[in-house]
């Protein structure tokens, strides 16, 4: 039953379960651990910030993004299976808890931040860490980041490129879309350059891109890149760097 609850929660929150790996189902176990809203919490490389669901919205926005783009709070909703009958019939209960999860920077060794709840632009209640900005007059919640990096599989690309490598069987369509063509899965096809070899080359200005393989209509993270990060809608994508 834990593992079929934690397949639909996959689902619900992150989406196509085609995106997801071993790592993921283990952050989605520790997100269904919770029993209420806290303080922002370190899971490795990211930290998770929570809030209760009785609010309508909630956001926040970083100090090192220049304030310039708000990450809105999914809720956690938990499955609940009735199998008495000949079909499961499956329906949601809120769980209290709002969460954004949120993977950190490399150059980042702690995160200033503030919340809009429900319209207002506040610092984190649950979180006692705070600073007052001289120059503006605001306050900031503040979360340290002491995090021990993982260490990353090597994916170097030439200066002004982005290349993708995808193993399959032989004879398949295989796409990519990323945060360099609007996430359009379309656009963008691997060529068979040997058999069950497929790969793209792309030619883009320098900058951090995220992105995802299309295989049989299902989102695929990158096996040949360590380097996977949570979109704003809770997906699951790997990540790169032009130089």
């Amino acid at each position: 039953m834990r593992t079929i609850t934690t397949t639909v929660f996959l689902t619900v929150i992150i989406g196509s379960l085609g995106a997801i790996d071993t790592e993921s189902y283990q952050f989605i176990d520790h997100l269904l651990s919770m029993t209420a809203p806290g303080s922002p919490e370190l899971y490795e490389d990211t930290v998770i910030f929570t809030a209760p669901s009785t609010y309508r919205r909630v956001g926040l926005a970083f100090a090192h993004e220049g304030f310039a783009m708000v990450h809105w709070f999914q809720k956690i909703v938990l499955p609940d299976i009735d199998s008495s009958g000949k079909k499961p019939v499956i329906t949601y209960t809120d769980s209290g808890i709002l969460f954004y999860a949120y993977t950190v920077p490399d150059n980042i060794t702690e995160l200033e931040y503030r919340l809009v709840i429900d319209g207002l632009w506040t610092t984190d209640p649950a979180n006692p860490l705070r600073r007052l900005d001289m120059a503006s007059g605001i306050m900031f919640s503040v979360v340290p980041t002491p995090i021990v990096r993982k260490a990353q599989a090597a994916f170097e690309n030439p200066v002004g490129e982005l290349q993708f490598t995808y193993t399959a069987p032989p004879g398949e369509t295989i796409t990519v879309a990323g945060s360099f063509n609007n996430w359009d899965p379309f656009m963008y096809t691997l060529q068979e350059t040997k058999s069950g070899i497929y790969t793209l080359k792309l030619h883009l200005p320098p900058g951090i891109y995220q992105y995802v393989f299309f295989h049989r209509g299902e989102r695929v993270i990158d096996s040949n890149n360590a380097r996977t990060v949570y979109t704003r809608e809770g997906r699951q994508a790997s990540e790169a760097i032009v130089r």
